[in-house]
């Protein structure tokens, strides 16, 4: 069994383990013969929530049927086929707030089906991202932001702190800034057994990376005109960080490649120093069973660039429901149930950062009186970083199309296929069409 087939397990057993039935405001059975249809996210730190279905299954007599698990960014493409093509026959969709305003009305608007009972034990902010237009069109699942975790001993030994300070003539301390982080990544790195840090390479995730650290050194995707502004000195600096990086070594060569579970599992693998990173990996690398890192991890704010600011790119993980869906009731019980009270503290045990209010005071008190204090951290953390470091990406419909004309000149700029200002400015001229051609410019 497999670093990542090992956490979906562990995470599916506290799952069935510890979710109550106190949660469930249907009627037995009274969805008996129903089938739904759904498409869901992949990965290790979202599937073992499906774990689950079975019990609402038995409990509504509906049956479940997935027909995709994959990562988001190919879910996006598969579902924008279902569009293009007519054929979208399915009820219950993954979605996220950064991905919702390009799908128009593919979606149904949930409030007036979803109670105000529930809706209004969400946090307020998480709803306010999940609608579009005014339209909820998504019921939020967990929220997103990343934090910088470390291998302590590495920053503990003594023959490391003598030699970074005679090279670099500053202490070695757990990074502040990413001037830091680069310094000590390249300092750590000794490819190719080990590595001082590591990032997503390709699809929106790049995007999002790059994006964050231009809000860091002061720049915008865009300007007030909503004009593409992000080949700027802000947007050359920021692009920078990744391509030295990537030059120096200091970085796995495959990371142009690299999604969500290839940092996570990598990190876990004890071959990389330094690792911004989701919340949802937390329990998982600090879990001897999967970790080689357990027991030697540290957790702080995601450091902040040349101007002051931290890097805090933000979003939610959701629920949506079809408007070509035939049983609307049925998969609103569903994603209630996939987002319930009980729900939301299992998967915040792992770490990932629940959507209802009461749920983050609730989490926290269990992993005191359990004498959990690496996750109490971890909240404590990332508490803060998502009400003082958090931010979306620019929510317009046409974002995803954007992020597809840039992500891949940021990737060639890092392998040396282009310079840093000529991938900026590629990107931005394609950027530009895209919005003029619908009518933004």
């Amino acid at each position: 069994m497999n670093i990542k087939q090992k956490l979906m397990c562990t995470i599916a057993t506290g799952l069935i383990a510890t979710l109550g039935m106190s949660q469930m405001t249907f009627a037995a059975g009274e969805f008996d013969g129903q089938t739904l249809r759904v498409k869901f996210i992949g990965g290790a730190q979202y599937e073992p929530l499906y774990a689950l279905i079975p019990a609402w299954e038995e409990a509504t007599g509906a049956k479940v049927e997935i027909l995709s698990r994959k990562n988001h960014f190919e879910l996006d493409r598969e579902i924008k086929q279902d569009i293009a093509s007519g054929l979208v026959d399915w009820c219950v969709g993954s979605n996220h707030t950064s991905f919702a305003p390009q799908y128009g009305d593919l979606y149904i608007d949930l409030n007036g089906l979803v109670s105000e009972d529930v809706l209004a034990d969400f946090v307020p902010n998480a709803l306010a991202s999940s609608t579009v237009n005014g339209r909820l069109v998504q019921l939020p699942r967990h929220s997103d932001v990343s934090n910088l975790y470390y291998i302590k001993s590495l920053f503990e030994d003594d023959d490391n702190k003598k030699d970074f300070k005679a090279e670099y003539g500053y202490d070695l301390l757990p990074p502040e800034t990413w001037v830091q982080v680069k310094d000590q990544a390249i300092f750590f790195a000794d490819p190719p057994n080990f590595y001082g840090t590591q990032f997503v390479g390709k699809d929106e995730a790049i995007t999002g990376r790059f994006y964050e650290m231009l809000r860091a050194e002061g720049g915008s995707i865009f300007d007030a005109e909503g004009r593409p502004v992000f080949n700027s000195a802000a947007g050359v600096r920021a692009l920078s960080w990744f391509v030295d990086l990537y030059e120096s070594k200091a970085v796995p060569a495959g990371v142009p490649n690299y999604l969500w579970d290839d940092t996570g599992l990598g990190f876990a693998s004890g071959t990389v120093a330094l690792n911004l990173d989701w919340a949802g990996w937390a329990s998982f690398f600090n879990d001897p069973a999967n970790s080689k890192i357990a027991g030697d991890i540290g957790i702080i704010r995601a450091p902040k660039g040349s101007a002051g600011i931290r890097t805090g790119w933000s979003g939610s993980h959701t629920f949506s429901i079809t408007k070509t869906c035939e049983t609307p009731e049925v998969a609103v019980s569903l994603i209630e149930f996939l987002t319930n009270y009980d729900a939301q503290m299992t998967e915040a045990r792992t770490g990932l950062l629940p959507t209802r209010s009461v749920v983050w005071d609730d989490v926290v008190t269990e992993f005191k009186a359990a004498d959990n204090a690496f996750m109490v951290d971890i909240f404590k953390t990332y508490k803060l970083s998502m009400a003082e470091d958090a931010f979306t990406v620019p929510l317009i419909p046409e974002w995803i199309e954007v992020s597809n004309a840039l992500w891949p000149n940021l990737q060639a700029a890092m392998i040396g296929d282009k310079t840093v200002q000529e991938a900026l400015d590629d990107a931005a001229d394609l950027a530009t069409e895209i919005l003029e051609d619908a009518g933004k410019l």
